[in-house]
């Protein structure tokens, strides 16, 4: 059986809402990728003191060559930023934003979100066809890891 891509789901879990909508993502990503990745959604591996926390999701992060960032919101969520600019630091230009909102975020017209945030990201999209979309056409550059992933 061939090894599975970990996918990094990142993106603010405070209430309701965004738990639901992370949740959707993570079931519709999924559903069409299922047997090709896993998803790692710090909400159901994290948990623990704030120090537990965030090594968990830290190892997470580094096994995970692709993420999927929530970037809905006035402005990113700062969790959600950090974690886009260590998982560029890791591999690059790999994550895929996703962003809903209708309000504007960023520093000039065109801009989606905030200029360090885009850039860090290989793509921001705007629906869940699209990501799947970009997910799947990053899939074909990037191999599984063959490594123990069992500590997590």
């Amino acid at each position: 059986m061939e090894e599975k891509v970990s996918v990094y789901l990142a993106g603010p879990i405070f209430s309701r809402a965004e738990i639901d909508w992370a949740r959707h993502l993570k079931e519709e990503i999924e559903s069409a990728l299922g047997d090709r990745i896993e998803v790692l959604w710090p909400f159901e591996i994290a948990t623990g003191t704030m120090g537990e926390i965030f090594e968990t999701n830290l190892v997470a992060l580094r096994r995970s060559p692709l993420m999927v960032a929530i970037l809905d919101g006035p402005m990113v969520d700062d969790g959600t930023a950090w974690e886009v600019g260590c998982h560029y630091a890791l591999f690059g230009p790999r994550a895929v934003g996703i962003r809903t909102d209708a309000r504007r975020a960023g520093e000039t017209p065109e801009s989606k979100v905030n200029l360090m945030i885009e850039g860090s990201c290989g793509a921001v999209v705007g629906d869940v066809s699209e990501l799947l979309r970009e997910l799947v056409s990053a899939l074909e550059v990037i191999k599984p890891t063959t490594s123990d992933h069992k500590g997590l």
